[in-house]
């Protein structure tokens, strides 16, 4: 089996994301529609069977925006969305740094919670046991398609490459609109064929 991630297209920065349900900016639709245009002139490569996005706005966008080209069955999926930030969903980033000693995720300890919202400790433990729930009741496909979110792309190639995950260190920056392939194998190893790559973005 092979999962593909996609992270979702630019949104606003001003605004702090989570549970936001703030749309793409017209330069996220862009990267989208590139990055359509380009797995549709490799679709044999990719052969995409099945889309499973985050239902928040800015993946709904992407993944249709991607549709329009791959034309596959779809579901939306409310365990693929990014941190639950509570309060500050879709907060302007000046109000939350003024107003809010710990307004940045990095800020939080482990087990604690954004106003509102989950821990660092509950989203990891969250991905971890979602996103492999999803694998097993998406089995029946050979090629999977998944748009989220950078900080739940995060966790999955911690996990997958066995690197320690904490809120606290700066891993690797998930590019919007990335692809990232997953391989599962039939004996369950599973191992990335590539991470982070914006082909679409050369040009």
């Amino acid at each position: 089996m092979n999962i593909y991630l996609i992270r979702h297209g630019d949104d606003d920065e001003r605004y702090r994301g989570g549970w936001s349900q703030l749309p793409l900016v017209e330069e996220g639709i862009k990267k989208c529609q590139k990055l359509a245009e380009y797995i549709y002139a490799n679709k044999e490569k990719f052969n995409v069977d099945r889309i499973i996005s985050s239902d928040l706005k800015r993946t709904v966008m992407t993944t249709q925006i991607l549709n329009e080209k791959l034309n596959v069955e779809v579901k939306y999926d409310s365990r693929l969305r990014e941190n639950n930030n509570g309060i500050f969903a879709g907060m302007l980033n000046e109000e939350a740094e003024k107003n809010y000693e710990h307004a940045h995720f990095s800020d939080l300890e482990y087990d604690e919670k954004f106003p509102g919202g989950e821990s660092p400790k509950e989203f990891f433990e969250r991905v971890k046991k979602d996103f492999f729930d999803i694998i097993n009741e998406n089995n029946d496909v050979n090629n999977l398609m998944i748009v989220t979110h950078g900080g739940v792309i995060s966790i999955i190639r911690h996990i997958i490459n066995n690197i320690e995950w904490s809120n606290k260190k700066k891993g690797m920056k998930i590019s919007k609109t990335s692809i990232s392939k997953l391989i599962i194998q039939k004996d369950g190893k599973m191992y990335f064929e590539y991470e982070n790559l914006t082909p679409h973005l050369d040009n």
